[in-house]
Protein backbone atom coordinates (compact mmCIF):
# COMPACT_ATOMS: atom_id res chain seq x y z
CA UNK A 1 0.00 0.00 0.00
CA UNK A 2 2.82 2.75 0.69
CA UNK A 3 4.33 2.17 -2.48
CA UNK A 4 1.11 2.86 -4.53
CA UNK A 5 0.65 5.91 -2.27
CA UNK A 6 4.95 6.69 -2.41
CA UNK A 7 4.42 6.26 -6.34
CA UNK A 8 1.32 8.49 -6.86
CA UNK A 9 3.32 11.57 -4.88
CA UNK A 10 6.01 10.49 -6.90
CA UNK A 11 4.44 10.88 -9.81
CA UNK A 12 2.42 14.23 -8.65
CA UNK A 13 5.56 15.53 -7.62
CA UNK A 14 7.33 15.35 -10.87
CA UNK A 15 4.72 16.78 -12.99
CA UNK A 16 5.06 19.61 -10.82
CA UNK A 17 8.73 20.36 -10.95
CA UNK A 18 8.56 19.99 -14.69
CA UNK A 19 5.59 22.61 -14.99
CA UNK A 20 7.53 24.72 -12.23
CA UNK A 21 10.60 24.60 -14.75
CA UNK A 22 8.55 25.41 -18.05
CA UNK A 23 7.48 28.69 -15.89
CA UNK A 24 10.86 29.89 -14.75
CA UNK A 25 12.16 29.23 -17.87
CA UNK A 26 9.77 32.05 -20.24
CA UNK A 27 11.41 34.88 -21.71
CA UNK A 28 10.14 38.28 -21.49
CA UNK A 29 10.64 41.70 -23.59
CA UNK A 30 13.12 43.89 -22.53
CA UNK A 31 14.06 47.66 -22.83
CA UNK A 32 17.23 47.64 -25.79
CA UNK A 33 18.79 50.90 -24.39
CA UNK A 34 19.82 52.59 -21.17
CA UNK A 35 18.54 55.80 -22.39
CA UNK A 36 14.89 53.97 -22.70
CA UNK A 37 14.98 52.72 -18.90
CA UNK A 38 12.64 54.74 -16.38
CA UNK A 39 13.41 56.83 -13.46
CA UNK A 40 13.99 54.21 -10.76
CA UNK A 41 14.22 54.85 -7.01
CA UNK A 42 15.91 51.88 -4.80
CA UNK A 43 14.46 51.83 -1.18
CA UNK A 44 16.18 50.19 1.57
CA UNK A 45 14.69 49.21 5.04
CA UNK A 46 17.42 48.69 7.79
CA UNK A 47 17.35 48.07 11.32
CA UNK A 48 20.30 47.20 13.35
CA UNK A 49 22.43 46.24 10.33
CA UNK A 50 25.92 47.76 11.24
CA UNK A 51 27.38 44.26 10.45
CA UNK A 52 26.14 44.32 7.18
CA UNK A 53 24.48 47.65 5.66
CA UNK A 54 28.59 48.63 4.12
CA UNK A 55 28.59 45.54 1.84
CA UNK A 56 25.32 46.54 1.00
CA UNK A 57 25.58 50.66 0.02
CA UNK A 58 28.61 49.79 -1.40
CA UNK A 59 27.17 47.34 -4.24
CA UNK A 60 24.13 50.18 -4.51
CA UNK A 61 26.58 52.71 -5.19
CA UNK A 62 27.83 50.61 -7.94
CA UNK A 63 25.32 50.31 -10.07
CA UNK A 64 25.24 50.89 -13.53
CA UNK A 65 22.40 53.33 -13.90
CA UNK A 66 22.23 56.88 -15.63
CA UNK A 67 22.99 59.36 -13.08
CA UNK A 68 19.71 61.11 -13.82
CA UNK A 69 17.28 58.78 -13.23
CA UNK A 70 18.35 56.72 -10.26
CA UNK A 71 17.57 57.36 -6.27
CA UNK A 72 18.97 55.18 -3.33
CA UNK A 73 16.80 55.77 -0.16
CA UNK A 74 17.98 53.88 3.33
CA UNK A 75 15.43 54.28 5.81
CA UNK A 76 16.71 53.70 9.30
CA UNK A 77 13.94 51.64 11.20
CA UNK A 78 15.43 53.31 14.43
CA UNK A 79 17.92 51.36 14.90
CA UNK A 80 20.03 51.22 18.30
CA UNK A 81 23.06 50.47 16.85
CA UNK A 82 25.84 51.95 14.23
CA UNK A 83 24.10 51.49 11.17
CA UNK A 84 22.34 55.43 10.72
CA UNK A 85 26.00 56.59 11.59
CA UNK A 86 27.89 54.27 8.84
CA UNK A 87 25.22 55.52 6.18
CA UNK A 88 25.70 59.18 7.01
CA UNK A 89 29.62 58.42 6.81
CA UNK A 90 29.01 56.86 3.67
CA UNK A 91 26.52 58.98 1.55
CA UNK A 92 28.02 62.80 2.78
CA UNK A 93 29.05 63.41 -0.21
CA UNK A 94 27.03 61.01 -2.49
CA UNK A 95 24.00 62.94 -3.72
CA UNK A 96 22.19 59.90 -5.13
CA UNK A 97 21.52 58.74 -2.01
CA UNK A 98 19.24 59.62 0.92
CA UNK A 99 19.47 58.64 4.64
CA UNK A 100 15.59 59.05 6.80
CA UNK A 101 13.57 57.60 9.58
CA UNK A 102 10.11 57.01 9.47
CA UNK A 103 8.44 59.77 10.45
CA UNK A 104 4.80 58.75 9.79
CA UNK A 105 3.02 55.79 11.13
CA UNK A 106 1.82 54.96 7.61
CA UNK A 107 1.00 51.48 8.77
CA UNK A 108 -0.47 49.51 11.34
CA UNK A 109 2.21 48.55 13.53
CA UNK A 110 5.88 49.90 13.35
CA UNK A 111 8.41 47.59 11.34
CA UNK A 112 9.75 46.90 7.66
CA UNK A 113 6.20 47.55 5.88
CA UNK A 114 6.20 51.05 7.52
CA UNK A 115 9.85 51.95 6.92
CA UNK A 116 9.34 51.07 3.05
CA UNK A 117 6.20 53.12 3.03
CA UNK A 118 7.99 56.00 4.34
CA UNK A 119 10.72 55.69 1.53
CA UNK A 120 8.40 55.17 -1.43
CA UNK A 121 6.53 58.53 -0.31
CA UNK A 122 9.06 60.55 -0.92
CA UNK A 123 10.88 58.86 -3.62
CA UNK A 124 10.38 59.92 -7.49
CA UNK A 125 11.12 56.85 -9.50
CA UNK A 126 8.70 55.67 -12.13
CA UNK A 127 10.07 52.18 -10.60
CA UNK A 128 10.21 51.25 -7.28
CA UNK A 129 13.39 48.58 -6.19
CA UNK A 130 13.86 46.85 -2.74
CA UNK A 131 16.08 44.79 -1.41
CA UNK A 132 17.67 44.30 2.49
CA UNK A 133 20.51 45.66 4.03
CA UNK A 134 22.18 42.53 4.37
CA UNK A 135 22.11 41.64 1.04
CA UNK A 136 24.73 42.65 -2.16
CA UNK A 137 23.17 43.51 -5.52
CA UNK A 138 24.99 43.24 -8.88
CA UNK A 139 26.01 46.26 -10.78
CA UNK A 140 23.16 45.38 -13.52
CA UNK A 141 20.70 44.76 -10.93
CA UNK A 142 18.54 47.57 -11.06
CA UNK A 143 18.97 48.28 -15.20
CA UNK A 144 18.18 44.89 -15.64
CA UNK A 145 15.05 45.27 -13.44
CA UNK A 146 14.14 48.16 -15.00
CA UNK A 147 14.33 46.90 -18.50
CA UNK A 148 11.47 44.31 -17.86
CA UNK A 149 8.91 47.50 -17.85
CA UNK A 150 9.43 47.82 -21.47
CA UNK A 151 5.71 46.16 -21.58
CA UNK A 152 3.30 48.86 -20.86
CA UNK A 153 1.16 45.57 -18.87
CA UNK A 154 3.88 44.92 -16.78
CA UNK A 155 3.59 45.78 -13.08
CA UNK A 156 5.61 43.89 -10.88
CA UNK A 157 9.00 42.17 -11.90
CA UNK A 158 10.41 39.32 -9.60
CA UNK A 159 14.45 38.38 -8.87
CA UNK A 160 16.28 35.11 -7.73
CA UNK A 161 18.37 35.76 -4.74
CA UNK A 162 20.68 32.95 -3.25
CA UNK A 163 23.28 33.70 -0.09
CA UNK A 164 26.85 33.42 0.64
CA UNK A 165 28.59 30.06 0.15
CA UNK A 166 31.16 29.06 3.11
CA UNK A 167 30.56 26.08 5.02
CA UNK A 168 27.98 23.21 4.08
CA UNK A 169 25.47 25.23 6.72
CA UNK A 170 25.78 28.26 4.07
CA UNK A 171 25.46 26.22 0.96
CA UNK A 172 22.68 24.17 1.57
CA UNK A 173 20.70 27.65 2.58
CA UNK A 174 21.85 28.86 -0.87
CA UNK A 175 20.34 26.27 -2.55
CA UNK A 176 17.35 26.27 -0.33
CA UNK A 177 16.77 30.01 -1.70
CA UNK A 178 17.22 29.09 -5.33
CA UNK A 179 14.72 26.16 -5.00
CA UNK A 180 12.13 27.96 -3.64
CA UNK A 181 12.37 31.09 -5.75
CA UNK A 182 12.13 28.67 -8.84
CA UNK A 183 8.73 27.20 -7.33
CA UNK A 184 8.17 30.97 -6.86
CA UNK A 185 9.63 32.26 -10.31
CA UNK A 186 7.33 29.42 -12.68
CA UNK A 187 4.05 29.82 -10.94
CA UNK A 188 4.07 33.26 -11.22
CA UNK A 189 5.06 33.31 -15.20
CA UNK A 190 2.24 30.91 -15.60
CA UNK A 191 -0.02 33.34 -13.82
CA UNK A 192 -0.33 32.38 -10.40
CA UNK A 193 1.65 35.13 -7.97
CA UNK A 194 2.10 33.03 -4.91
CA UNK A 195 5.45 33.75 -3.81
CA UNK A 196 8.24 36.38 -3.61
CA UNK A 197 11.08 37.73 -2.17
CA UNK A 198 11.48 41.25 -0.73
CA UNK A 199 15.18 41.60 -0.96
CA UNK A 200 14.87 41.26 -4.91
CA UNK A 201 11.80 42.93 -6.19
CA UNK A 202 10.28 46.00 -8.24
CA UNK A 203 7.26 47.33 -8.86
CA UNK A 204 5.97 50.02 -10.61
CA UNK A 205 5.29 53.39 -8.41
CA UNK A 206 1.72 53.62 -10.67
CA UNK A 207 0.44 50.43 -9.39
CA UNK A 208 1.66 50.56 -5.77
CA UNK A 209 -0.79 53.45 -5.58
CA UNK A 210 -3.32 51.85 -7.53
CA UNK A 211 -3.96 49.16 -4.97
CA UNK A 212 -3.11 51.93 -2.09
CA UNK A 213 0.51 50.65 -1.25
CA UNK A 214 1.44 49.34 2.58
CA UNK A 215 -1.07 51.90 4.22
CA UNK A 216 -3.80 49.75 2.38
CA UNK A 217 -2.62 46.31 3.15
CA UNK A 218 -3.13 44.28 6.84
CA UNK A 219 -0.24 43.81 8.83
CA UNK A 220 1.29 41.19 7.50
CA UNK A 221 4.98 39.34 8.52
CA UNK A 222 5.64 38.53 4.98
CA UNK A 223 5.16 42.23 3.76
CA UNK A 224 6.42 41.19 0.06
CA UNK A 225 3.97 38.67 -0.49
CA UNK A 226 0.73 40.93 1.11
CA UNK A 227 1.81 43.32 -1.45
CA UNK A 228 2.33 40.89 -4.50
CA UNK A 229 -0.64 39.31 -3.94
CA UNK A 230 -2.80 42.44 -3.89
CA UNK A 231 -1.10 43.52 -7.18
CA UNK A 232 -1.85 40.17 -8.90
CA UNK A 233 -6.08 41.04 -8.02
CA UNK A 234 -5.53 44.21 -10.05
CA UNK A 235 -6.86 43.52 -14.20
CA UNK A 236 -4.77 44.66 -17.27
CA UNK A 237 -1.30 43.75 -15.59
CA UNK A 238 0.91 41.06 -15.38
CA UNK A 239 3.20 40.25 -12.70
CA UNK A 240 6.75 38.62 -13.67
CA UNK A 241 9.72 36.41 -12.67
CA UNK A 242 12.72 36.13 -15.27
CA UNK A 243 15.07 33.92 -14.38
CA UNK A 244 17.98 36.19 -14.93
CA UNK A 245 21.52 35.95 -13.59
CA UNK A 246 22.00 40.21 -14.04
CA UNK A 247 19.37 40.31 -11.34
CA UNK A 248 20.93 37.94 -8.73
CA UNK A 249 20.82 39.31 -5.35
CA UNK A 250 23.01 37.67 -2.33
CA UNK A 251 22.29 37.79 0.82
CA UNK A 252 23.53 36.58 4.15
CA UNK A 253 23.28 32.96 5.42
CA UNK A 254 21.57 32.35 8.62
CA UNK A 255 24.30 31.51 11.66
CA UNK A 256 22.00 29.51 13.60
CA UNK A 257 19.57 26.99 13.31
CA UNK A 258 17.82 28.69 15.73
CA UNK A 259 17.58 31.62 12.95
CA UNK A 260 16.38 29.53 10.49
CA UNK A 261 13.56 28.65 12.86
CA UNK A 262 12.33 31.95 13.01
CA UNK A 263 12.92 33.39 9.24
CA UNK A 264 11.03 30.16 8.36
CA UNK A 265 8.42 30.29 10.95
CA UNK A 266 7.79 33.84 9.31
CA UNK A 267 7.49 32.58 5.79
CA UNK A 268 5.14 29.89 6.79
CA UNK A 269 2.62 32.10 8.54
CA UNK A 270 2.83 34.52 5.89
CA UNK A 271 2.39 31.88 3.28
CA UNK A 272 -0.72 31.02 4.98
CA UNK A 273 -2.43 34.24 3.56
CA UNK A 274 -2.06 31.94 -0.18
CA UNK A 275 -4.58 30.96 -2.17
CA UNK A 276 -5.67 26.95 -3.02
CA UNK A 277 -2.48 26.39 -5.46
CA UNK A 278 -0.31 27.55 -3.06
CA UNK A 279 -1.69 25.16 -0.30
CA UNK A 280 -2.21 22.47 -2.98
CA UNK A 281 2.07 23.13 -3.70
CA UNK A 282 2.90 22.92 -0.35
CA UNK A 283 0.49 19.93 1.01
CA UNK A 284 2.33 17.98 -2.24
CA UNK A 285 5.85 19.03 -1.06
CA UNK A 286 4.38 18.17 2.78
CA UNK A 287 3.33 14.48 1.83
CA UNK A 288 6.40 13.55 -0.63
CA UNK A 289 8.79 14.63 1.74
CA UNK A 290 6.98 13.06 4.62
CA UNK A 291 6.78 9.86 2.68
CA UNK A 292 10.64 10.49 1.73
CA UNK A 293 11.66 10.26 5.63
CA UNK A 294 9.29 7.25 6.28
CA UNK A 295 10.62 5.22 3.43
CA UNK A 296 13.12 3.25 5.14
CA UNK A 297 10.50 1.60 7.08
CA UNK A 298 9.04 0.31 3.96
CA UNK A 299 11.88 -0.34 2.19
CA UNK A 300 12.07 -2.21 -1.02
CA UNK A 301 13.31 -2.30 -4.51
CA UNK A 302 10.09 -0.39 -5.88
CA UNK A 303 10.96 2.01 -3.14
CA UNK A 304 14.00 2.47 -3.77
CA UNK A 305 13.46 3.62 -7.44
CA UNK A 306 10.83 5.91 -6.19
CA UNK A 307 13.21 7.87 -3.98
CA UNK A 308 15.89 8.07 -7.01
CA UNK A 309 12.84 9.88 -9.22
CA UNK A 310 12.29 11.65 -6.08
CA UNK A 311 15.67 13.10 -5.54
CA UNK A 312 16.53 13.35 -9.55
CA UNK A 313 13.53 15.79 -9.68
CA UNK A 314 15.02 18.09 -7.07
CA UNK A 315 18.21 17.45 -8.66
CA UNK A 316 17.60 18.49 -12.18
CA UNK A 317 15.33 21.54 -10.67
CA UNK A 318 18.24 22.70 -8.96
CA UNK A 319 20.72 22.02 -11.42
CA UNK A 320 18.89 23.63 -14.50
CA UNK A 321 18.12 26.94 -12.31
CA UNK A 322 21.36 27.62 -10.83
CA UNK A 323 22.92 26.96 -14.43
CA UNK A 324 20.69 29.72 -15.81
CA UNK A 325 22.02 31.78 -13.02
CA UNK A 326 25.55 30.96 -13.54
CA UNK A 327 25.75 29.34 -9.62
CA UNK A 328 27.48 25.89 -9.26
CA UNK A 329 26.75 23.56 -6.78
CA UNK A 330 28.43 20.08 -6.04
CA UNK A 331 27.09 16.71 -5.11
CA UNK A 332 27.78 17.13 -1.31
CA UNK A 333 25.92 20.64 -1.17
CA UNK A 334 23.05 18.82 -2.76
CA UNK A 335 22.53 15.83 -0.36
CA UNK A 336 23.02 18.29 2.68
CA UNK A 337 20.25 20.36 1.18
CA UNK A 338 18.14 17.30 0.87
CA UNK A 339 18.28 16.24 4.21
CA UNK A 340 18.12 20.00 5.28
CA UNK A 341 14.73 19.73 2.64
CA UNK A 342 13.37 17.42 4.30
CA UNK A 343 13.65 18.05 7.87
CA UNK A 344 12.12 21.62 7.48
CA UNK A 345 9.80 21.35 5.42
CA UNK A 346 7.82 17.98 7.27
CA UNK A 347 8.66 20.04 10.69
CA UNK A 348 7.50 23.29 9.66
CA UNK A 349 4.22 22.03 8.38
CA UNK A 350 3.09 20.78 12.34
CA UNK A 351 5.25 24.33 13.78
CA UNK A 352 2.82 26.17 11.66
CA UNK A 353 -0.62 24.33 12.47
CA UNK A 354 0.58 23.36 16.06
CA UNK A 355 2.59 25.94 17.40
CA UNK A 356 1.70 29.56 18.14
CA UNK A 357 1.65 32.24 15.56
CA UNK A 358 4.42 33.96 17.16
CA UNK A 359 6.82 35.61 15.38
CA UNK A 360 10.25 37.09 16.17
CA UNK A 361 11.67 39.45 13.26
CA UNK A 362 14.60 42.25 13.92
CA UNK A 363 14.33 42.24 17.38
CA UNK A 364 10.70 42.65 17.64
CA UNK A 365 7.75 40.25 18.11
CA UNK A 366 4.38 39.93 15.92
Amino acid sequence: MFEIIFAVLVFLYFTQIAIFLIGANKSFKKTKTESDLPKASVIVAARNEEENILDCIRSLDALEYPEDKLEIIIVDDFSEDKTNKLVSKFIADKPKFKLIQPTEKLVERPGKANALANGIKISKGEIILTTDADCVVSPTWAKTHASYYASDDVAFVGGFTTQTRGRIFESMQALDFIFLLGVAGGTMNLGKSLSCIGNNMSFRRSVYYEVGGYESIPFSVTEDFALVTKIAKLEGYRNIYPLDKNTLVRSKACKTVKEIYWQKKRWGVGGLASEFAGYFIMGLGFLTNLATLVSPFFFSSDVAVLLFFKLLSDYLFLFSISKKLDEKFNLLEFIAFEIYYLIYVVALTFVLFFASSKVKWKEREY
